[in-house]
């Protein structure tokens, strides 16, 4: 009796150890974070890292980059305190991500009442809500991969296959015959997800040197949204006679920010520490086809008067860049047809190249967000092939597609390659010159900005001035 009243105990505890175990798991799931709050902090002074050693927070390459323009390391590269950020995390919140630059944390929570205990301590300058879950969506189901047929189809009578339009416009095939095809370049794409970018056969032999995703670390980049895969094919495509790109042997990163299951200030703050990461790892050239202005949160929406390059946290951010010796091209928007009809951040930024749309006869697309800023610059600053843009398919084979998403990266290789050819430039240099070089520059609008740019003219230029 004594021997099956043991086993009955064990029994059980196995029984209740196990209906224990559910109730957590279930508990947990319940429990999972429904807010995000971005927490400013007013200074860094609790650092332990010195402006003297800037190895200790930047990569050599970084540095590098710096030198060879000209440019100091200062306080906004100072990683954020780590001892704020530790008070801030014994408050009973989860810290999701951290921006040295605008020096800020972003933190995870189910409890706002929390917040107001972080927003009393001595070093918060102010705290904001980026992100409420508002309804179920199926962000944590299993993605399926989209099947691959990789069908070729080649044009044996063009190196560039059908791109060849989208690159001649700007004059980057002679960029590229004269051997300036973006080697020793790197660039970043921080965007919304790569998907099947590691199986098509096609671009298997484009230089990707990295990936990270800042939305969330446990996803899978190349499972994700297909729209980075299409931006990076236009500028890393390198199969002549099918597509070839605008900087097919330049090193890329590839970084995820975009959330696209939902429209939340919180992408900026993950944008903002993958712009970031970019530089101290010694990115040349960052390019983002991603813009914001309205949200799930109506409250957040932006308006004309925010488009003045430094109200948007990812506008703040994207101005920096330059400073760090970095340039940016981004997207202008795809509202030109609806009611805002505006450049959406960061396309607004100072320091930037903001693109524009247009078909391959040069005509604007109907869709191109127009500018100015709210401070009356000019914006878009250029524009390149957006209309009927030659992009990969996430099943391997080359199609089309529309957007100044891919406008953005058709430029931006080919002002990689103008870089390799101009490497004496610096950034703010370099931004100017292509400006500078667009049809348009001596009349910019609101609508072509400076126009499609002449990169060898721009070259040759700079040739001369040596």
């Amino acid at each position: 009796m004594a021997g099956n009243g043991g086993r009955s105990t064990r029994v059980f505890m196995r029984i209740f150890a196990m209906a224990l175990l559910a109730f957590v798991s279930i508990t947990v799931a319940a429990q999972k974070d429904t807010l995000k709050f971005r927490v400013s902090l007013t200074d860094k002074a609790a650092t332990t890292y010195s402006l003297s050693k800037p190895q200790e927070f930047l990569s050599a390459k970084a540095l590098a980059r710096r030198a060879r323009q000209q440019l100091s390391v200062d306080s906004t590269d100072l990683p954020v305190c780590a001892r704020y950020v530790e008070a801030i995390r014994k408050q009973g919140v989860r810290i999701v991500v951290t921006g040295k630059w605008d020096n800020f944390v972003t933190v995870s929570c189910n409890d706002s009442s929390r917040m107001a205990r972080i927003s009393r301590l001595p070093f918060v300058r102010s705290v904001e809500k980026v992100w409420q879950q508002l309804t179920r969506t199926n962000k944590d189901k299993a993605l399926k991969r989209d099947s691959i047929t990789d069908k070729v189809v080649r044009v044996d009578s063009l190196y560039y296959g059908k791109s060849y339009r989208q690159i001649q416009m700007s004059k980057a095939d002679k960029l590229h015959e004269a051997g300036f095809r973006g080697k020793g370049m790197t660039i970043a794409v921080i965007d919304a997800g790569f998907h099947n970018a590691d199986r098509i056969k096609a671009m298997q032999n484009i230089h990707i040197v990295g990936v990270k995703d800042f939305v969330n670390s446990s996803c899978d980049i190349y499972a994700e949204s297909s729209h980075g895969m299409k931006v990076l094919s236009c500028m890393g495509m390198n199969q002549p006679y099918v597509m070839v790109g605008t900087a097919p042997e330049a090193d890329y990163w590839l970084l995820r920010s975009e959330d696209e299951y939902s429209e939340n200030l919180v992408e900026q703050d993950y944008w903002a520490a993958a712009i970031e990461f970019a530089d101290s790892v010694g990115v040349d050239l960052v390019n983002t086809s991603l813009g914001y202005y309205a949200f799930d949160d109506q409250s957040k929406n932006y308006e004309y008067r925010n488009l003045n390059g430094q109200y948007a946290l990812m506008s703040r951010q994207a101005s920096k860049a330059a400073d760090k010796g970095m340039v940016v091209v981004c997207s202008a928007g795809n509202s030109g047809s609806g009611s805002w009809k505006k450049i959406t951040p960061p396309g607004d930024a100072e320091h930037v190249i903001t693109v524009g749309a247009i078909a391959k006869t040069g005509i604007l697309a109907p869709f191109s967000s127009i500018g100015n800023t709210a401070d009356n610059r000019i914006k878009p600053d250029v524009v390149a092939v957006g209309m009927a843009a030659d992009v990969m398919g996430t099943d391997g084979v080359a199609g089309n597609a529309n957007g100044t998403s891919f406008a953005s990266p058709i430029m931006c290789g080919m002002v990689a390659c103008l870089w390799q050819a101009c490497p004496q430039l610096t950034a703010h240099q370099l931004i100017d010159l292509v400006r500078t070089s667009g049809d348009r520059a001596s009349f910019p609008d609101n609508i072509y900005g400076y126009g499609v740019p002449d990169l060898w003219k721009a070259y040759q230029w700079t040739n001369k001035q040596k």
